[in-house]
């Protein structure tokens, strides 16, 4: 019993030190990225091109100076004032105590009067900054490879989006405008000191400070791992709960309401733990810098009361010590609140330029010329791909689309039906073969073109939460209401549209939740005729339909497909039967193809498949 007591206080120990070391070789990693991040976020200060910004960043620069030289300044004039009204001393200027007053007054203006021109002068560097960066982030997101897309969670993504453009604010008003002037308004007072008193004034400040520093970079080191658990705690509650909503109706089918909430308020726990343990931790730095900094301040202004009862300094010279120790006093309250975002900034950030430095997975090829589509002539030629390279989805796939053609793609689940599709729309590029459009690899065009050539309508069309008219427009963009309504007539939706009492400035909610099926699915039709491609790419588009809805949606796909080569990928055999050509396949493999009834002659896989449905359907 002894033993396995001894044995289980080992193993924690040994967890808490592996623990522990992986703590240090995170800290590790974050500083050297925080200097990766600075090198990163400097050209968007400083760029080459926009002598504009330079010029702003000199005069914020400037003012900021202007400004601490007025505020180390001012001390002086209240010192004069004093011994003016006290009768001692000889003022720096002889304008009297009350010229002195207002004098100290003035330099008191101007002083916030400098920071708020600083600040002013920046704002339209620091927003350009931001604004950049944001821009840059999300375009970048735009062009990272589907795979990418569906092993990230979209509340995830968009949380380091957010921190990591706060991170770079943060990083800007209180690096530029809090660190920086605090040294040089800490190096112009200790020489001043020096200057009018004793070398011993500089040292109790330097050690006061020194202490100080090193307690609250300490402290805040010890808080910021705390901090790192609370973000990880606040971002694990934020994927539950936006899954959960986006699975709104999923949850409700189930009954799930309560489950759901647990799941939530399990995460909210753990956030919860963290929160408390961060906030206790503040408490404990808060108290700890007051120690420090009124143990600093009485042994100097003590000093200071030592002075002026021996005769050396005067009552202004006191009160002008007493001012510089509080002008040093609260810049450095706010240092560990300061340090601490900043190093946090630097994690945001990191995070947020890590996602910028993710490779695209597809990308165009240099000098790519634009996808030249002549009549939509698609090819598949010995395919071959897999999501994973130890499981293969196509192997080997040939099979072509001629212009104006309807190919119809059908097999059992798991076959590569829609993988085709993806690969089509060049999501992902093919292992080994080739997929070409009028004898142009889809690798070698641009993604631009090829995709303006290529219209889908997906099983499940998703719809922005905005207008029935936005939605429908989203086809192309510039498109005029006479077009719009043209595309509504030829989906056949117009007739729906014109009934409602908003007409086409319905709003059809998130994902179009408040359409049905069947209204989506014309809605997605209708934005597809608009950008009127050449090639047309149904994947099992009315699969998710119920009958009726289905004959309807099937008269509107044959209308959009008149004109263009189509190619169908169908779960519904019913709805393919008029193809120019129907490919089977299975086990990513082409089993047979032919016309409805050629297939139904050979009694194969595709005559199974179809006495399967038909006797499914009676």
């Amino acid at each position: 019993m002894t033993a396995d007591i001894s044995q289980n206080a080992t193993q924690k120990a040994k967890d808490a030190a592996a623990a522990e070391a992986v703590e240090k070789s995170i800290d590790e990693q974050e500083r050297q990225s925080g200097f990766l991040v600075l090198r990163k976020v400097a050209p968007y200060l400083w760029p080459a091109d926009m002598p504009w910004v330079k010029r702003r960043v000199v005069w914020a620069m400037l003012a900021l100076i202007i400004s601490k030289i007025v505020s180390v300044a001012t001390p002086l004039f209240y010192r004069d004032a004093v011994d003016a009204l006290a009768g001692e001393g000889v003022p720096m200027i002889a304008i009297g105590a009350i010229g002195l007053t207002v004098a100290y007054g003035v330099a008191r203006l101007m002083t916030v009067g400098f920071q708020q021109l600083r600040d002013a002068v920046f704002a339209k560097v620091g927003q350009r900054a931001l604004r950049m960066l944001a821009l840059e982030t999300f375009e970048h997101i735009h062009k990272l490879s589907m795979r990418y897309h569906i092993t990230r969670k979209t509340g995830g993504l968009s949380r380091i989006i957010e921190r990591g453009v706060k991170g770079v604010e943060f990083l800007l008003r209180f690096l530029l405008f809090s660190i920086g002037p605090l040294i040089l308004e800490l190096i112009m007072i200790g020489a001043i000191l020096t200057y009018l008193f004793d070398w011993t004034y500089l040292l109790v400040v330097a050690v006061t400070i020194g202490f100080y520093v090193w307690f609250t970079f300490s402290i805040t080191e010890w808080r910021v791992r705390q901090r790192r658990q609370m973000n990880a705690a606040d971002t694990d509650a934020n994927q539950k709960a936006v899954d959960s909503l986006l699975n709104y109706e999923t949850v409700k089918y189930f009954g799930a309401e309560a489950r759901e909430a647990g799941r939530y308020d399990n995460a909210m726990a753990g956030y919860e733990d963290a929160a408390i343990k961060t906030s206790l931790s503040l408490a404990f730095l808060n108290f700890g810098q007051s120690l420090i900094i009124t143990a600093g301040l009485v042994a100097v202004m003590v000093m200071a009361a030592i002075g002026v009862q021996n005769g050396s300094m005067t009552v202004g010279d006191f009160v002008m010590v007493n001012a510089y120790m509080v002008q040093i006093t609260v810049p450095l309250n706010f240092l560990g609140t300061v340090y601490r975002e900043i190093r946090q900034a630097l994690v945001d950030m990191g995070q947020m330029f890590g996602l910028l430095e993710q490779p695209a997975e597809i990308s165009d090829k240099p000098s790519a010329p634009d996808l030249d589509v002549k009549g939509g002539h698609v090819t598949l030629e010995n395919v071959h791909f897999g999501y994973d390279s130890d499981r293969k989805i196509l192997k080997g796939v040939t099979l072509e689309a001629k212009p104006g053609e309807t190919v119809a793609i059908v097999g059992s689940t798991g076959s590569g039906k829609s993988t085709i599709g993806r690969l089509l729309f060049r999501f992902y590029d093919v292992a080994e073969g080739a997929l070409k459009i009028d004898g142009q690899d889809v690798r070698d065009v641009t993604q631009l073109s090829l995709h303006k050539a290529i219209g889908v309508v997906p099983q499940d069309t998703v719809l922005f939460n905005d207008t029935i008219g936005y939605n429908i427009a989203y086809g192309r963009d510039g498109a005029s209401q006479a077009e719009v309504e043209a595309a509504a007539r030829d989906a056949q939706i117009h007739d729906f549209i014109t009934s409602l009492p908003d007409g086409y400035d319905t709003t059809v909610g998130e994902r179009g939740l408040k359409l049905s099926g069947g209204e989506k699915q014309r809605v997605g039709i209708a934005r597809t005729l608009l950008k009127d491609p050449p090639i047309l790419l149904l994947d099992e588009a009315t699969s998710a339909l119920d009958s009726e809805t289905e004959h309807d949606i099937q008269d509107a796909l044959n209308r959009a497909g008149q004109g263009r080569t189509v190619i169908t990928i169908a779960h519904r055999l019913s709805t393919i039967a008029e193809a120019d050509r129907i490919v089977v396949l299975e086990n990513g493999e082409v089993f047979e193809q032919g016309t409805h009834d050629e297939l139904l002659e050979r009694e194969g896989r595709y005559a199974q498949l179809w006495h399967r449905q038909q006797s499914e359907d009676e």
